[in-house]
């Protein structure tokens, strides 16, 4: 089930890459320009400002490594145009295997998601998500996951496995974009040799492992927040203190 090294070649360029809704609030007062940034802009502000993007940017930017390597690759999502939208990319190797991507999750590896591959299983398999195990099912032209967590707890997420259009992508992603909700870092981080998943979602963080949910303590101010922040996932200071200051005042209007 683990993508083949053409596939993770590429994967490897976005270990340290967050999944954050950060750079969205800082540049969307930046720019007079709301929509989706380009690969090339989100490259130049990853250099300027250690920063990465949302699903969105991590799925455009994915495919862009991808198909400069030759490797065919496209985005799949549930929910588009709502605050519930997800996106991910499907790579397909030089056999024609199709693998499963998603930055936006902070998966840990690709997974394979061609149920006519003699590699194919519906086991429950460790290794691919932080915290816990996945189980993949293929039906008709879908993908269902199954990730059961230590704890027990179990949940879902399903994915139609056709291509999404470009202009479709396109405007699903600015749609996203000028979505404001609240802030929210994702990032692997290895802890005492496993990989785990730290997390800061609405002034609260914490890191999911496979023995369960360790909460941080919780901090009093922006520039607090933003030394925590930085220290794991190296976005710029100066940025997350202008994102976070953007969020509170939505959240107080």
């Amino acid at each position: 089930m683990r993508a083949t090294q053409d596939i993770l070649n590429v994967w490897r360029r976005f270990d340290r890459h967050p999944m954050e809704t950060l750079t969205k609030a800082w540049y969307f007062f930046q720019s007079s320009d709301k929509k989706q940034r380009s690969v090339e802009l989100m490259k130049e502000h990853r250099s300027q400002y250690g920063t990465s993007g949302n699903c969105f940017d991590l799925a455009l930017w994915l495919i862009d490594e991808f198909n400069k390597e030759g490797i065919p690759a496209y985005a799949i999502g549930h929910d588009l145009k709502t605050p519930n939208a997800h996106v991910a990319v499907v790579a397909i190797n030089d056999k024609g295997s199709k693998y499963f991507c998603d930055l936006g999750d902070q998966w840990i590896e690709p997974i394979l998601i061609d149920s006519k591959s003699e590699d194919f299983s519906e086991e429950e398999l460790e290794r691919f998500t932080t915290a816990g195990k996945i189980k993949v099912q293929i039906i008709n032209n879908e993908v269902n996951f199954k990730y059961i967590r230590p704890n027990g707890k179990i949940s879902r997420q399903r994915f139609v496995l056709s291509p999404i259009e470009t202009d479709e992508l396109m405007d699903a992603a600015n749609h996203s974009q000028s979505l404001l909700r609240h802030p929210l870092v994702e990032m692997r981080i290895v802890v005492d040799g496993e990989i785990c998943h730290w997390e800061f979602d609405r002034w609260n963080s914490f890191i999911s492992s496979n023995k369960g949910l360790e909460q941080e303590m919780k901090l009093g101010s922006a520039d607090e927040w933003a030394e925590r922040i930085n220290s794991r996932t190296g976005i710029s200071k100066e940025v997350i203190v202008k994102a976070l200051d953007v969020y509170s005042k939505l959240l107080h209007n």
